[in-house]
């Protein structure tokens, strides 16, 4: 089949690199989004779909919004059989979806009903979920509600952040999305309607989000860590000033501290929770790199009483 593949992020591209080395497909354009500012210079840099599409020569389209007339002038001109999308971020106006003859079909990063939305991943973390998975589903107006295709599961690891299970899940639905498109052409292929019960939605994390609540059960703050890494990164205050808590360990036999309590030794570092103590292992200060958390306990000099979370 002829394809144009929407994304965007990194996680994209392992798909795009399925379908460029498939001999049964031909992927003849990317969509993505506009090039964004980056890095301390806040350089315009193209995305990583569209900079893996330039190395392959394909033809880059980066609509500012996917309804504009040009971009979907050229999407009729290139008559695409079927539209493969991995983590576009853009909602696709009907006017889109009519093009290709198959439609668009999304890999999503959960097992569908489950977590629609923009952060299924984080999610699931957040939940506590033991196991998710990938669906490939045929796009329609409403929010990743769409039939699906096909699905796979992954184990969700005790120490997953979201940036491992991402990973993951974005090498594995590699495979299924081209076995999707294989059997969507092969007319092997038949989308079954999603199940009414089941459904959770999976809004994006924002930083507000991210702020860690050191009354919540210590299950609570690893799950928060874990979920918001690498983006958009677990907080806390310190001194009236942020501190990113980059990665923690349950200590279980700490029952000694109050929520936000610190407990500072030469070579580790705990904090109260509303159950038992967690050990920080990483924490980033606010414009430093990441470090040890028992290194940065030693160097703000720590005074007996002081707590995380206060201003």
């Amino acid at each position: 089949m002829r394809l144009v593949f929407a994304g965007t992020p990194e996680v994209a591209v392992p798909a795009l690199d399925a379908l460029l080395a498939s001999d049964r497909h031909e992927v003849v354009a990317v969509v993505t989004r506009p090039d964004a500012p980056a890095g301390r210079g806040r350089r315009l840099v193209a995305s990583p779909v569209a900079q893996r599409a330039e190395e392959a020569g394909i033809e880059v389209l980066k609509p500012a919004k996917p309804r504009d007339e040009d971009f979907l002038a050229r999407l009729r001109e290139i008559a695409p059989d079927c539209c493969p999308v991995v983590a576009y971020g853009a909602l696709l106006p009907k006017a889109a979806l009519e093009i290709p003859a198959h439609g668009w079909v999304n890999l999503h990063f959960s097992l569908l009903p489950a977590w629609r939305g923009a952060a299924p991943v984080q999610h699931a973390i957040l939940a506590g979920d033991e196991v998710t998975g990938a669906s490939t589903f045929l796009i329609e107006e409403g929010l990743d509600s769409g039939p699906v295709f096909g699905v796979l599961t992954e184990q969700v690891r005790p120490t997953d952040t979201s940036g491992d299970l991402l990973t993951r899940l974005a090498f594995a639905g590699s495979g299924l999305l081209l076995a999707t498109m294989d059997g969507i052409e092969d007319g092997t292929l038949e989308a079954v309607p999603q199940p009414a019960e089941g459904i959770s939605l999976a809004p994006k994390i924002n930083v507000e989000d991210a702020q860690l609540d050191w009354s919540a059960p210590a299950l609570r703050v690893d799950r928060v860590v874990r979920g918001c890494a690498p983006a958009p990164g677990a907080w806390t205050l310190f001194r009236g000033e942020r501190l990113k808590v980059m990665s923690v360990a349950p200590a279980p036999d700490r029952t000694d501290l109050t929520p936000g309590e610190i407990a500072a030794a030469k070579n580790s570092l705990h904090v109260g929770t509303g159950s038992h103590a967690v050990e920080l292992l990483w924490v980033q200060p606010q414009g430093k790199k990441p470090m040890k958390a028992a290194d940065w306990a030693r160097g703000v000099r720590i005074a007996a009483g002081e707590r995380l979370g206060g201003a």
